[in-house]
């Protein structure tokens, strides 16, 4: 038997032709299906294909008519045409008020939106957000049931794609305040306009979403149903899982072991780069060591990318990240970084001891250090090098709070970390996706870093249409970046996985849902 029928064999469970039904794993159970307050891959896979925004993501990857049918776009505002049939999962029209709600209620300073920020290029937005101005004041409007009108706090080119993400979804205020504090906890706490409904979700175990029989574009979507039986972020049991055709996709990065196994078998490797950057998040605030610039730059002139890409983190197509930015970001006509190269920090371990102990001398007992870091076996991988390594090389002792996703995820929000492993990947095309999550009014800047001129350079960025001007603000948001130590960034992502070969059309993309089955079809055996 050729090795492609052999897959074929064993992927009878895994995708059902006659039924139309995909088998999935999923690596955690997403912590929040609300909209308003997902900041998360897996929250935004189940969202992504439950929901849908004025755009979307089409076949391509690239940006299609989502609940909008048409739109204009200018350096004032834009103007979406909803479309007709488009309906909630209980046959209610989707309408322009359903947006306005929604954006309204992002922006509330009592939602506490961790995104709300997203939506700042929306007149009135961050003053709302501050809690000066009504939510009513918003520049959003609806002309009727099927035109939504928007206006600009300044010209902003990226907005289109903007659109997209989860914090612009719709939401019916009817059922959000139905809830309140539980919308969305449960399958049925809330309504859904995406390609599919969540028709089961049993907490810690598993969840399946059924084709949307109201959604407008359901004549299109071929897959009937997602079933998701499995949730394990342990990489060699999802592994195990797809060999022996139990589920068609692996959705975690395979690791050195597993990849050599799947090579082993003649499994069919493939690699996508999600545009994800991996880096140490430093707690600014008050009171913490590594609010320190000295103990910071002593880190940073010891932790070398090259070595993490090569002897640590070692799975094909990771590459060496010098700053926020990822090389695969788009400048005015080339990589951004390629444009403005970041400067690399010189490797130095004696000036880094000297800073280190000029910083134990002005800190006093500080120590251990605590890196916060989800107990996944690739992050426990690079948490233990990073442990050991600053040990060996500065003497300085971290100890690692290992805990689940979720547990992490709350923990950066309150802020009760010294330094944490984490990753950040694009919500938009476009650099300031990155650049502006170490603002200081972001509520994604976990680690609380506040510079005056970092915050002006995010506000040139954010109020002009001219691609020279955003750019240079960008590069000297970066310059800021290295020269005061404010992250440690260690690596760009890029991750082997493994798919069911029957399966075509499937979406990888940065932006929603990710892997995207809206498009997707089943070849026939």
């Amino acid at each position: 038997m050729s090795a492609f029928g052999l897959l074929v064999s064993l992927a009878s469970a895994q995708v059902d032709y006659d039924t139309a039904t995909v088998t999935l794993a999923m690596s955690t159970e997403p912590p929040s299906l609300n909209s308003l307050q997902s900041t998360d891959s897996e929250s935004f896979f189940v969202i992504g294909h439950v929901m849908e925004g004025l755009l979307q993501i089409d076949a391509e990857g690239a940006l299609a008519g989502g609940v909008a049918e048409r739109w204009e776009l200018t350096d004032q505002g834009a103007r979406f045409w909803l479309r007709k049939d488009a309906r909630w999962s209980d046959g209610v029209a989707v309408t322009a008020k359903d947006f306005v709600f929604a954006w309204r209620t992002a922006v509330d300073p009592k939602t506490a939106a961790p995104y709300a920020s997203v939506l700042y290029p929306i007149a009135n937005a961050r003053a709302i957000n501050s809690g000066t101005l009504a939510p009513a004041t918003l520049g959003v409007k609806a002309i009727g049931d099927y035109q939504l009108e928007v206006r600009f706090e300044a010209p902003c080119p990226y907005f289109l794609g903007l659109t997209a993400f989860m914090t612009y979804m719709p939401l019916r205020q009817d059922i959000y305040q139905q809830f309140g504090a539980r919308y969305a906890a449960e399958a049925n706490q809330m309504v859904y306009n995406g390609a599919y409904t969540l028709s089961r979700w049993i907490h810690g175990a598993s969840l399946r979403m059924d084709k949307n029989p109201f959604y407008w574009g359901r004549q299109g979507v071929a897959i009937e149903r997602l079933d998701i039986p499995y949730i394990t972020s342990d990489i060699s049991a999802l592994l195990n899982l797809y060999r022996d055709g139990q589920i068609a996709y692996i959705p975690a990065s395979l690791d050195d072991q597993t990849l050599e196994q799947a090579l082993a078998q003649g499994e069919r490797i493939r690699l996508y780069s999600d545009w994800a950057v991996i880096f140490l998040e430093y707690n600014h605030r008050s009171g913490r060591a590594t609010a320190h610039y000295g103990l910071r730059h002593a880190l940073q002139q010891v932790v070398d990318t090259h070595t993490i890409v090569n002897k640590v983190v070692t799975t094909p197509g990771n590459r060496p990240l010098y700053s926020i930015f990822p090389s695969v970001i788009k400048g005015r006509q080339q990589a951004f970084v390629t444009e403005h190269p970041p400067q690399p920090v010189l490797m130095d371990l004696e000036q880094a001891r000297q800073e280190l102990s000029r910083a134990r001398a002005e800190l006093g007992d500080f120590e251990p250090l605590v890196m916060l870091v989800t107990d996944t076996p690739e992050s426990l991988k690079l948490a233990e090098y990073l442990q050991a390594w600053l040990d060996q090389s500065l003497g300085l002792k971290v100890v690692l709070d290992k805990q689940t996703f979720k547990q992490r995820i709350a923990k950066m929000h309150s802020g009760d970390f010294d330094m944490v492993l984490t990753a950040w990947g694009p919500d938009f095309d476009d650099p300031i996706t990155y650049g502006n999550l170490f603002a200081s009014w972001n509520d994604n800047n976990r680690g609380r870093y506040h510079s005056e001129e970092y915050d002006r350079l995010v506000a040139v960025a954010d109020s002009t249409n001219d691609s020279l001007i955003r750019m240079d603000a960008m590069a000297k948001m970066q310059q800021i970046l290295i020269a005061e130590a404010v992250i440690l960034p260690l690596y760009e992502r890029a991750k082997p996985y493994l798919m069911d070969p029957r399966l075509a059309r499937v979406v990888r993309s940065p932006f929603g849902a990710d892997p995207g089955f809206r498009h997707a079809r089943i070849l026939a055996e």
